[in-house]
């Protein structure tokens, strides 16, 4: 079975989960960069943060819904199952596949819109996480992008981390041998760069 067509079963078998009633939900929708691929799961930034939440007096759960290789439309057919978690905040870290593939900037809009929209409707706090392209992408190409993001953001309202890997992209030390995928150190850095967006969206 593949792991797209398995994502189902194993979401739902995350909602069946022990936990403490007390415990809120955090959903990460993205690809192998919230997957943390070539990294363990407990050292992806998913789980970082949810370290960092539990250091902080936060009862929360951090739910890794990364599929490696994801789409925003992957994101787009997912989203009704994560939201069966009952998650109390999304974060939306999809893009860098549709930049990959060429995909249209305004299909990626459409598609984060739509993911937005419709955790908002099941009363879902959302934090979007940006992404941008190398420039051998092009340089329009990139541009228009990365400008998807903060029009997706002020036209449905929601916070934005500027760029998922920032302070990670580019620098050696922090990516995996492919340079694009972060190392355990890489992935502690994106938990740190959004927890400043991602605080403000919680509740004790």
């Amino acid at each position: 079975m593949s792991l797209l067509r398995a994502l189902p079963v194993v979401l739902l078998l995350l909602v069946a989960s022990p936990a403490s009633a007390a415990d809120h939900v955090i959903a990460a929708l993205g690809d192998s960069l919230t997957a943390g691929l070539g990294v363990s799961p407990e050292e992806a930034y998913p789980a970082v943060l949810e370290a960092r939440l539990r250091r902080e007096g936060f009862e929360y759960r951090v739910i890794n819904a990364g599929v490696s290789g994801d789409t925003s439309a992957g994101g787009l057919r997912r989203i009704d199952w994560v939201l069966k978690l009952r998650p109390d905040v999304v974060i939306v870290a999809l893009g860098a596949n549709d930049g990959l593939r060429g995909q249209a900037p305004d299909v990626l809009r459409d598609n984060l819109t739509r993911i937005i929209e419709r955790a908002r409707a099941a009363g879902v706090r959302v934090l979007l996480a940006g992404m941008r392209l190398p420039p051998n992408y092009g340089d329009d190409y990139a541009r228009a992008f990365a400008g998807v993001y903060p029009a997706v953001a002020r036209a449905t309202g929601v916070p934005l981390a500027p760029f998922l890997l920032d302070g990670v992209a580019g620098d050696v030390r922090l990516n995996q041998p492919d340079g694009i995928h972060p190392t355990v150190e890489g992935q502690r850095v994106i938990a740190e760069r959004l927890w400043p967006y991602l605080k403000p969206l919680l509740t004790k």
